[in-house]
């Protein structure tokens, strides 16, 4: 399955929502498989200037459009389990735009091949410009086409977002009591 020409035909039904598809997630199974669409909004800023997120409601909204979308068009096969989300703290990357987007930041990628003898990679992104994607990963400088990526993910900060305690100048954590 095409899950690149899915996102693109969910994109325009998105759109009309206020609704970008960053991108789609097929896991088949024998029993039931899932397909997974993960949403952003078009426009961050509500209209009292405050920054908006994908909320429940516009998930709830995008499935029913999507749900009838595909049962009009069928373009899978067999039994599967519609989940739309919004994309959360360790959200996946899709496209080389989106990898432009999260440098500076952690990733995970997963290659489609082996580079260097390795295709998991956990690292700061240094840059994602024309499809070229720099890496800075255990000391080492990676460097790859955005088409040898199988799968990427944001390592959250949680520390920067106060969900892990701060450490101590000279680097050692508070203690517990």
């Amino acid at each position: 399955m095409d899950t690149q020409a899915l996102a693109q035909r969910f994109s325009g039904v998105l759109a009309d929502l206020g609704l970008e598809c960053l991108g789609v997630e097929f896991t088949p199974s024998q029993g039931q498989s899932t397909l997974r669409v993960y949403l952003d909004l078009l426009d961050r800023e509500a209209g009292d200037g405050e920054r908006r997120e994908v909320g429940i409601e516009d998930c709830e909204t995008a499935s029913r459009e999507l749900s009838a979308l595909l049962d009009v068009e069928d373009p899978i096969p067999g039994h599967y389990v519609l989940e739309v989300s919004s994309p959360g703290l360790d959200r996946p990357l899709f496209t080389a735009a989106q990898f432009a987007r999260a440098s500076g930041q952690e990733v995970k990628v997963l290659l489609r091949a082996p580079l260097e003898g390795r295709r998991r990679l956990r690292g700061k992104l240094v840059s994602a410009e024309g499809g070229h994607v720099v890496l800075d990963a255990e000391g080492k400088t990676f460097e790859f086409e955005h088409a040898l990526v199988e799968s990427a993910r944001v390592v959250p900060d949680w520390v920067a977002l106060g969900y892990a305690p701060q450490p101590k100048p000279g680097g050692k954590m508070p203690d517990k009591k």
